[in-house]
């Protein structure tokens, strides 16, 4: 009998405890918390959401203040860590503010997501709309990349970035509330809308993480 214990007891090792997975926050100021005390940016208030929610997940913080998708696309191979399990990439406001090409922010987006890919990482793509003060041929043609390229690449898609703060009844109302002076970056009420409409989303990202 204490042979038969010792044989168990070599054999049984506990329960597994899983790792937490590393999400990769791939974007620009909007990622990075432009504006924000540290704790109020969509990385640390998505990830105190997921904790909330019980998900073991740990979200790295690669977005970069200023960047467009071609500055994310030549810093990508290091921003995407070794242990990175899946990424969200939010990006391309920053070529909208400087009215590039849609072409140009499609080819840097496909090239950043065929990267991902070849990682084996799955990816939520994070849409930013495009005003209509370039006219509708401009947008139509910005707005139809996130659709596109999610398409192709098999990657999630969620609705854009502000959306749930561009939905709101009163426009101007909603800006004053929940937009900082600047009329672009989210406040922290703001973020908390963003993250309460996108926590999900990452959720249904960790699903296909293998």
């Amino acid at each position: 009998m204490p042979a038969l214990c010792l044989v168990l007891g070599l054999l049984w090792t506990g329960p597994v405890i899983a790792e937490s997975a590393e999400i990769i926050a791939l974007g620009d100021s909007l990622t990075a918390g432009y504006g924000l005390p540290a704790e109020a940016g969509f990385v640390p208030q998505m990830q105190a959401w997921l904790v909330a929610e019980g998900v073991e997940a740990h979200i790295v913080n690669a977005g970069v203040s200023g960047d467009t998708t071609a500055g994310a696309l030549a810093r990508l191979d290091w921003a995407l860590a070794p242990e990175a399990d899946a990424v969200i990439v939010t990006l391309g406001g920053n070529d909208l503010l400087r009215g590039l090409p849609p072409e140009e922010a499609r080819a840097n987006l496909d090239t950043i997501l065929s990267r991902i890919a070849a990682r084996g990482l799955p990816v939520l793509l994070v849409p930013i709309t495009a005003p209509g003060n370039y006219g509708p041929e401009y947008k139509a043609a910005f707005d139809a990349i996130y659709i596109d390229l999610a398409a192709e690449h098999g990657a999630l898609l969620s609705e854009p970035f502000l959306a749930p703060i561009l939905v709101l009844p009163d426009r101007q109302a909603a800006m004053t509330e929940y937009v900082q002076p600047d009329g672009l970056h989210p406040n922290a009420k703001g973020v908390a809308l963003v993250v309460e409409a996108l926590g999900p989303e990452v959720e249904r990202l960790l699903a296909r993480v293998k």
